[in-house]
């Protein structure tokens, strides 16, 4: 491995009246011994004017933070991108020219994922590891603070982002470093941006019927892709099955135990919990979290009068109806929402191996599997959700984190991340988290916000 700083090219980039210039190091490998290598590097920007000994919102050179986005969606694997046009919507910066225009050191890796024979998991999050280790490898060289070092990501990569942020320095990972020839560096970051994460999948279904039980019908996009990559949509309407609503109700009384096994309090110390039937404090916390999102759009002007759920009084939202929420905002998968009992989901594939599609990762789905699945080895499942790593001997844990889980997400339970939040904060964390009001199951919306954030936790006022 090696990282040459004279290997660059200087770029300018416009997008409406908004221009940036900012030296460019492509596809650079950053480990020895690539398995997919066109998966297995990264793309390094830095703003040209640094060069220059310019301060740009209170960063320079070798003070500005490393922001490292990854592009992970559904767990499939990630291209090394450039500063341009959202994707989507060509009329907007991406957030890396944002990231650039905003004094930044960016960093976007390529990623190994699932529908790769050796992107199974844990490839994803031991590539996004072997990406830190080399920055940290060759830190005199390249721009940026490598103790600064803040990932970014959204669905499977927002989880991405949060493994990186609880499992720095974990030992399970480096069998796996070591065979793609990874630097022998730490591989701990300063903070996390997780945006909607799809983690803690041992416990995902059981949170999703906890959330949607008693909602039959379902309703979603069904994606096709089209010449050039580019995905489509079309609605895909239904309603379960009456094995799926009975494996719904199966999968719902299992959450409660779950959630009191992991003894957790609020900010004023209050034990969170849930009865038998799924109620309690803790759904009392969640219902506040969603109340505190509608105060904010309250207080931004919004009319939230008509909403039939949610009760609101002299501009205050003070109560609400959790069950007529969830059914406002409808089921999008059916029961089990990750772990499918034929092994047909994204999830299922992402344990796989280069000789198995897919493995289960439950004990439920296992138990009734209907294609005599095989389950995952334990030390995999465990290598992807952050939870049993925080907190641990020898895992250095990110100190700062901001996630954010959109109001009417149907992609996950909004208990994941509160979970992740609670557990965050029980071991002194310092974790920024909220429901976006009337956002779905998206990311880097609120980018303005998230530098705010950065250039806090990073000390700096722009």
């Amino acid at each position: 491995m090696k990282f040459d700083d004279q290997n660059y090219s200087v770029k300018k980039c416009k997008i409406n009246e908004e221009t940036i210039t900012y030296r460019s190091f492509l596809h650079i490998p950053y480990v020895e011994k690539p398995i997919e290598p066109a998966f297995q590097m990264m793309n390094i920007f830095v703003p040209e004017s640094f060069y220059k000994n310019d301060e740009i919102n209170g960063y320079r050179i070798k003070t500005a933070p490393i922001f490292m986005p990854n592009t992970v969606g559904g767990y499939m694997p990630a291209q090394a991108i450039e500063p341009g046009a959202d994707f989507f919507n060509p009329q907007k910066a991406n957030t890396l020219f944002l990231a650039l225009q905003h004094g930044y050191v960016v960093v976007c890796p390529a990623i190994r994922g699932r529908s790769q024979d050796y992107g199974k998991a844990p490839a994803c999050i031991v590539d996004y590891k072997a990406a830190v280790r080399f920055l940290r490898r060759f830190t005199k060289f390249i721009p940026g603070d490598a103790e600064k070092i803040v990932t970014n990501g959204t669905s499977a990569g927002g989880a991405l982002s949060a493994l990186m942020g609880g499992t720095g320095n974990a030992n399970d990972y480096e069998p796996y470093l070591s065979a793609i020839g990874a630097a022998n560096e730490r591989d701990d970051i300063f903070a996390a941006s997780c945006y909607c994460p799809i983690s803690n999948l041992e416990n995902a279904d059981a949170a999703y019927e906890w959330q949607f039980f008693g909602v039959n019908n379902f309703h979603r996009m069904k994606m096709n892709l089209v010449e050039g990559g580019r995905p489509t949509f079309t609605p895909e309407d239904g309603v379960m099955s009456p094995e799926q609503i009975s494996i719904s109700n199966e999968l719902k009384l299992l959450f409660p135990e779950y959630v009191n096994k992991l003894g957790l309090k609020d900010s004023n110390g209050l034990e969170l919990s849930l009865d038998k039937d799924g109620n309690g404090s803790f759904k009392k916390y969640i219902e506040s979290m969603i109340l505190a999102s509608a105060q904010t759009a309250l207080d931004e002007g919004e009319n939230l009068g008509e909403i039939p759920w949610l009760s609101v009084e002299q501009d205050k939202a003070v109560s609400m109806n959790f069950g007529a929420y969830t059914r406002n905002v409808t089921r999008m998968k059916t029961a089990p929402a990750f772990d499918g009992l034929s092994l047909e989901s994204p999830e299922n594939n992402l344990f796989g191996t280069p000789v198995l599609s897919g493995r289960h990762f439950t004990p439920f789905s296992y138990k009734h599997t209907k294609i005599n699945g095989v389950v995952a080895d334990p030390c995999t499942i465990r290598m992807l959700n952050p939870l049993t790593y925080i907190g641990k001997p020898g895992v250095s844990v990110a100190k700062y984190w901001r996630i954010r889980h959109g109001g009417i997400d149907r992609d996950t339970s909004l208990a994941i991340s509160a979970i992740l939040t609670l557990i965050l904060k029980k071991h002194d964390c310092c974790v920024d988290y909220f429901l976006p009001w009337n956002t779905p199951h998206s990311g880097d919306y609120d980018c303005n916000e998230l530098f705010t954030w950065i250039d806090n936790v990073c000390g700096v006022k722009a």
